[in-house]
């Protein structure tokens, strides 16, 4: 256990070490300056400017801008649907896998696009290698520069002083992806690959076991692949096991920089902001209370998954270590369980229906405030920054006073559309798990009976809402019912959370800025950082309490009591 904890201390100290950096580079690159890649990326930039014919200097009204992404986005979901239904008779298919159920393709299409990259699939039996690279990684790429790009309007309105533009979204998606994803996922992808990931055109490989049976391995391009779904937040893994399977992740050195690659880019986000606003302080201040909601749920996990499965301790067995890859540990399963969770990852290296139903009661928690804890790239700072308009307002009744936040006044505008990012998420989640729980389409495909099974469902509409994408197993999803109502959910997880964002961006540019008072409340220190930590777990528990009670609450209880399901 104390080798574990070393272990925990060190990632996180390479991470603390290696993200402020970085926060520093992006906001460079957001903000137009010159920068290491310069001399490279630049060329290649402009030509994508000239190609596409888009004026760098042209910026958009918030309106403009969202439109912008839904268009986008909308494309991007057509082209990989209909990808999916014709990869039958499309090449780079050596194991001639056929098309898609119709289903199945929409969801992974929404699923993809919105980067939530929920597989209701197995990946080495469903998807050719044409589509894992055209369509996914593609889709992984321009996911996660999008939601890059749209907190960059929400950071610039803090700065702005009645303007109606806050940026170009094509712009900023460009530079995200040239400047940011590309170049990380070409160097992770290389340490990837000198670690065993496997990176091959080849069709599977076919071996005779001892038993003189034939075994098929899949093999395929999955280092190129694997690099940005974790940079990205995406998540999506090139086999059905994801980052359990040992092609994947062979060596425990490729699950530590896989874990590294989780958080690096959402955790730099907070130092980003700091300094596009001038104000180094006040992105500290985000990080603190990111930090500090990170770290309680890491340490209730890790306490939580410890302890021997009750049951199992009556037969003498005190380690557990079921669902868990034993490359790995009880240490590196739960960190990874908490870091695919406060973020929008929502890849795994262990089960998470394995763990203990408190751990699961953590992972749920993280997903279903609407993974602002860290988050995923871009949209987990815009989460956190609405739970900071909702926490200021409620600071701001207490003194009688309209609030404030970084010199822009928040009023009922901004509140309004701050609780619809909040709680639209939870309100479509919860409303479909409940239907689920209740209809024989729902508990259809459902594995286990009780407590343990309704966690499942939740867990599922969790995932599917926040846009995270793991799964806490035990539940076939690949049905017509999952299919549709969980994409749904993903849209509303996603457009929900970034449309009024927007509009918040919008509001926030055109006001004038107003200087700091004695009544102004201060948004950079300790009183803030718990106050907004506070908010966050408050929200929360409000929300979801009794789900969560009637889910993995119970199923602790129970199983403490000797019944299972």
């Amino acid at each position: 256990m104390v080798k574990e904890i070393y272990v925990i201390i060190l990632f996180l100290a390479i991470l603390l070490f290696l993200a402020p950096p970085l926060g520093r580079y992006m906001a460079a690159v957001f903000q137009g300056k010159r920068n290491i890649l310069t001399v490279i990326a630049g060329p290649l930039e402009r030509l994508i400017y000239r190609f596409c014919r888009i004026d760098e200097n042209a910026e958009m009204t918030w309106k403009g801008y969202g439109m912008a992404f839904i268009l986008f986005n909308g494309a991007g979901l057509t082209a990989l649907f209909l990808l999916q239904l014709a990869q039958g008779v499309l090449p780079l298919n050596p194991q001639h896998l056929p098309a898609v159920r119709w289903d199945t393709a929409l969801n992974t299409a929404v699923s993809f696009v919105t980067n939530t990259n929920w597989q209701a699939y197995g990946g080495e039996t469903t998807m050719s290698y044409l589509t894992q690279m055209l369509g996914m990684t593609a889709q992984n790429f321009v996911s996660a520069a999008a939601g890059m790009a749209v907190l960059l309007p929400l950071v610039r309105a803090f700065t702005s002083k009645m303007k109606e533009t806050v940026g170009n979204f094509w712009v900023d998606m460009t530079r995200s992806v040239l400047y940011i994803l590309l170049p990380l996922s070409i160097i992770l992808a290389l340490l990837l690959a000198s670690q065993g990931v496997v990176q091959t055109f080849g069709p599977y490989v076919k071996a005779h076991t001892v038993e003189g049976a034939e075994q098929v391995i899949a093999v395929g391009p999955a280092a190129s692949q694997v690099a940005i779904k974790q940079l990205g937040s995406n998540g999506g893994g090139f086999f059905n096991a994801n980052s359990a399977h040992p092609f994947e992740n062979p060596t425990g050195t490729s699950n530590f920089l896989e874990l590294l690659s989780i958080l690096l880019i959402p955790v730099a986000l907070p130092f980003t902001f700091g300094r596009m606003i001038d104000n180094r302080r006040q992105g500290r201040a985000i990080f603190a209370a990111m930090t500090v909601l990170f770290l309680i749920g890491l340490v209730f996990a890790f306490a939580a998954e410890w302890q021997a499965n009750p049951l199992l301790a009556k037969m003498g067995v005190t380690s557990n270590m079921e669902g868990k890859e034993v490359r790995f540990g009880v240490g590196s399963s739960v960190l990874w369980a908490q870091a695919t969770t406060v973020t929008s990852n929502g890849s795994v290296n262990s089960m998470h229906d394995s763990m203990k139903p408190l751990t699961g009661l953590v992972c749920m928690f993280n997903i279903a405030v609407g993974e602002v804890i860290f988050g995923g790239v871009g949209v987990g700072l815009i989460g956190m920054l609405m739970y900071a308009i909702l926490a200021l307002f409620l600071a701001g009744l207490m003194i009688g006073r309209t609030p404030e936040f970084l010199g822009k006044k928040l009023e009922s505008r901004e509140m309004v559309m701050a609780v619809i990012v909040v709680v639209a998420p939870a309100v479509a989640s919860l409303i479909f798990a409940g239907i689920a729980a209740v209809t024989p389409a729902g508990l259809s495909s459902l594995t286990n009976a009780g407590p343990h099974g309704l966690s499942e469902i939740l867990y599922a509409f969790f995932s599917a809402a926040g846009n995270n994408g793991s799964a806490f197993a035990g539940l076939n999803a690949n049905t017509v019912f999952y299919n549709l109502t969980m994409g749904f959910c993903m849209l509303v997880g996603r457009f929900l959370t970034i449309l009024p964002a927007l509009a918040i961006a919008g509001s926030l540019a055109a006001k004038k800025r107003i200087p700091v008072s004695t009544a102004t409340f201060p948004t950079e220190g300790a009183l803030f950082v718990g106050m907004l930590a506070a908010v966050v777990l408050i929200v929360g528990a409000l929300t979801f309490f009794p789900a969560l009670v009637l889910g993995p609450v119970l199923d602790h209880l129970l199983l403490g009591a000797g019944r299972t399901f």
